[in-house]
């Protein structure tokens, strides 16, 4: 048994482990699920400059991806659509009303210019065994810039998910920025849908936000929405439109899409009503308004972890900094070694160094010659001197390049050289300034990108309008037009019930019922429900209202028959959970809720008892707890009471 518990354990954690690191969420570093890592390394192995048909860039991504086609070509369309980092050619969908894209047989795509900037330097990725051993591919990007939050991801893990909303790209680079040059930031969610947010709940990127579609109300008879909340397309807006009018929340005449590029839907309202008092309607009742609730859980150092937008940035100005670094030290390497191969080449050219192995007969005595032919000129050489892989290049130089050797190109392609190793240096001196710099680069590149544009806006411009705004309360604008209904002899209750009006009602009230025996309950708005006739209370069950109200109950104990009192309030409860006011058995003689008022309780007649009848003021008698007993107020047995009218009214 204990086995088997180890290998259930074992075999859970794995599987967890595997779908929170390999397939849901994101990884801090560049920002990509393992799936769309995959289909950026097979754009970047397959870039030519040309576009590719999205079925032939699926097929080679299955060499890294052991997941199925559909599964790649879903998320090569979902990374697409985000833009920045794949161009597009065909019809991949459409984000505002919901349309799938094409069959990846017909649409095209192929990386940005952006994305080689960002993501690719093969000469300092790591790369591992693809899952068959047959391919390499990258553990991660070496992103320059925090992805995560350009991008935004959404992915459900074994015990963990994730919420990151999409920054605007632009904001995240002047955020990074900031933060090298020590100052304060501050960034908000920015959606390729528009509309409005409201950021004052957002912590950080852990909090919630409430989103809305931007309307323009300018006529009075018609509204328009003209950018959708994120989250929503205009088929689930106009279907939570229409829902809402059927259920008499809204009153509309027709909704019209007449979306294209840009989204327009048209909501001609009812005669009598207006935009401005259906508006507050729409944002309660439908898709318009929307709570997102966020968890910025990420990949760090192979751990799953909870960080801030703040963190996030912090983290990638330091990254920043070491890819740069990284990038540099390895170009300055790089030309060292091609400067010391070219000072070879012109020594042993220009010294005819390759006349002294004319003579010898062995490969070693041709390498010795070449070495020590260097010996005169090893000032010149270097501290690296000349190695064995050295003497290799030298003796592969071909006949006609020494022939036709041009000593001035050649010195020239060594002083450029230098100059470059030099600003290399200077680079590495100042590396906050060469990250500004090179963060600068983007910002231009991003500005002068047509494709980044949106609805007219310049590239890389903000789409969603940043504010503060309150949650519209449900209960407060539905209107109260239905009309609650007691049958004080059949004991029906509802809309739906020919009796009595008890109050005007919405369809969002909850009623409190205190019944014949006592008993009292909180339950929805009913059309027709049986609550027994001769209801001593009912009512809307507002809890601000009842905390004003003073339940007051007369009853008889069961066994002895004396009147008690209790005075409560209520205050909570349970929904559709029966509650009693007076103790098991006991008779209610009367429920009152006036704040005042005098009862005559009525004896039953006793021989030698001349005393029949006697008065009592309610409000002599404490308020106490729902649960307390109440007080006995005599000790005979009553047989009835009078209630004297005085201030206030009546119970119902």
């Amino acid at each position: 048994m204990a086995y088997i518990k180890h290998l259930f354990d074992r075999n859970f954690l794995e599987y967890a482990s595997y779908v929170i690191k390999d397939r849901a969420i994101p990884d801090l570093e560049d920002g990509l699920k393992p799936v769309q890592r995959r289909i950026m390394h097979t754009l970047f192995e397959k870039d030519d400059g040309k576009f590719h048909k999205v079925a032939n860039i699926v097929g080679e991504c299955m060499k890294y991806h052991p997941h199925g086609d559909a599964s790649i070509g879903d998320a090569l369309v979902v990374l697409a659509n985000k833009g920045y980092f794949i161009d597009r050619q065909g019809n991949f969908g459409n984000i505002y009303t919901g349309d799938g894209a094409s069959a990846v047989r017909y649409i095209e795509c192929r990386i940005t210019s952006l994305s080689k900037d960002i993501f690719y330097n093969p000469k300092i990725t790591t790369y591992e065994d693809s899952y068959d051993g047959r391919n390499k591919e990258p553990v991660l990007f070496p992103a320059k810039i925090p992805v995560v939050l350009v991008m935004g991801a959404e992915g459900i893990a074994v015990g963990m998910s994730t919420k990151i909303l999409p920054h605007n790209i632009i904001e995240v680079l002047e955020a990074v920025k900031a933060c090298l040059l020590g100052k304060k930031f501050q960034l908000f969610p920015d959606f390729p849908t528009g509309g409005l947010v409201d950021i004052s709940d957002y912590r950080d990127g852990n909090g919630k936000v409430l989103v809305r579609a931007r309307m323009d109300t300018s006529d009075p008879k018609r509204i328009l929405i003209r950018e959708l909340p994120f989250g929503s397309t205009t088929e689930s807006l106009i279907n939570s439109v229409e829902t809402a009018a059927k259920a008499g929340r809204i009153k509309i005449q027709s909704i019209n899409d007449f979306t294209t590029e840009n989204v327009e839907i048209e909501i001609k309202l009812a005669r009598g009503i207006y935009a401005e008092e259906t508006v507050n309607a729409l944002f309660a009742f439908t898709e318009c308004e929307q709570s997102i609730s966020v968890n910025l859980l990420v990949i760090k150092d192979n751990f799953p972890q909870v960080m801030t937008v703040t963190e996030v940035i912090k983290h990638h100005s330091k990254q920043l900094v070491k890819i740069l670094i990284q990038e540099l030290e390895l170009e300055k390497r790089e030309l060292q070694d091609k400067l010391h191969l070219r000072t070879l080449e012109r020594i042993f050219i220009e010294e005819r160094i390759y006349k002294a192995i004319e003579k010898m007969k062995t490969s070693e005595g041709v390498t010795k010659a070449v070495i020590d032919g260097f010996k005169p000129f090893m000032k010149e050489v270097g501290p690296r001197g000349v190695s064995h892989e050295d003497v290799e290049h030298l003796l592969k130089i071909p006949i006609r390049r020494i022939s036709l050797y041009d000593i001035n190109k050649a010195r020239t392609e060594m002083q450029e050289i230098q100059a470059r190793i030099k600003v290399i240096n200077g680079h590495l001196k100042n590396i906050t300034a060469y990250a500004l710099s090179f963060l600068d680069g983007l910002l231009g590149k991003i500005k002068k990108t047509e494709d980044f544009g949106f609805g007219g806006l310049p590239p890389g411009a903000r789409r969603t309008q940043v504010g503060t705004f309150a949650k519209v309360d449900v209960k407060e604008v539905v209107k109260k037009d239905l009309e609650l209904k007691y049958d004080q002899v059949a004991g029906y209750l509802g809309t739906a019930v020919n009796g009595e009006v008890i109050a005007q009602v919405s369809p969002f009230n909850r009623i409190l019922t205190v019944k014949k025996n006592g008993t009292w309950s909180v339950g929805d708005l009913p059309e027709k429900a049986f609550v027994g006739p001769g209801a001593w209370w009912i009512g809307v069950a507002d809890k601000e209202v009842l905390s004003g109200i003073i339940f007051t109950i007369i009853y008889k104990e069961e066994k002895t028959g004396y009147p008690c009192i209790k005075r409560c309030v209520i205050e909570g409860w349970i929904m559709n959970k029966e509650y009693s006011l007076v103790p098991e058995g006991a008779e209610v003689l009367h429920v009152d809720t006036r704040q005042k008022f005098t009862v005559i309780l009525n004896y039953t007649p006793k021989p030698r008892i001349k005393v029949t009848s006697e008065t009592f003021k309610a409000q002599d008698y404490p308020v106490k707890g729902l649960k307390a007993g109440g007080v006995r107020l005599a000790s005979r047995e009553v047989s009835g009471v009078e209630v004297k009218t005085g201030t206030g009214k009546d119970a119902g």
